[in-house]
């Protein structure tokens, strides 16, 4: 009898955490410790985004070579600008300000590293933000929900409910495309505990990402 191959993700995010669990197989959680700083310029964000998470597996595949090891990283990108994680509530508010009422884009990488092989691929999501009001803005800085999201926000957020509309995976712009994951896992052909059938959430019925050519090209923008 084959032994499953354990599977680490490898991200503190209880987004990803959620996400992955979708799939129903068997994981444990340990964060990659690499460097994350976002350079002032890039010139292919996918291409960095990707790279940082190949970076965050192979970290701790070299620690846990018998496991397989899932990482994964996120870039929002408004007007060839790079918006990471908010330092302080002043960034914050900025940020939303100026995405407000106009369109960006998402990209989240997503790496898998076992022993000596590494596999990786991104996919992009066209995101329109609705017509907020300061006020809105304000309210939502103050609930402390932005400090831990690149870009200020949360599209899942049920009170502050940012996006007007979203052209892409849906769960791309969560944090982790489980369909681009599922694809990627299924591919490695690694024997992966299985703790139920697959029970993706509502929104990946159906997912733009379910057609192949779909993943690694940007979609059109709204």
């Amino acid at each position: 009898m084959i032994s499953a191959t354990p599977l680490i993700l490898a991200s503190a995010s209880p987004r990803r955490r959620e996400l992955l669990s979708f799939l129903g197989v068997a994981f444990t959680v340990l964060p990659a410790k690499v460097d994350e700083t976002v350079p002032d310029s890039v010139d292919d964000p996918a291409a960095f985004a990707q790279s940082l998470a190949e970076r965050k597996a192979l970290d701790i595949v070299g620690r846990y070579p018998n496991s397989a090891v899932l990482a994964a990283d996120t870039i929002v990108v408004h007007d060839g600008q790079i918006l990471g994680k908010p330092a302080n509530a002043d960034e914050a508010t900025r940020t939303l300000g100026q995405l407000r009422n106009r369109p960006h884009t998402v990209t989240t990488a997503v790496a898998l590293a076992h022993r000596d092989h590494l596999w990786s691929d991104h996919a992009t999501t066209s995101v329109l933000m609705r017509d907020y009001s300061d006020e809105e803005i304000e309210r939502y800085v103050a609930s402390g929900d932005p400090f831990d999201k690149a870009g200020s926000y949360a599209i899942q957020d049920q009170r502050f409910r940012p996006v007007d509309r979203c052209e892409g995976c849906y769960c791309n712009v969560v944090g982790l495309p489980i369909v681009l994951t599922q694809r990627m896992l299924r591919d490695a052909s690694l024997s992966i505990l299985d703790l139920s059938p697959p029970d993706l959430p509502p929104e990946c019925h159906p997912c733009p990402l379910s057609e192949p050519d779909n993943v690694s090209n940007p979609l059109i923008a709204p």
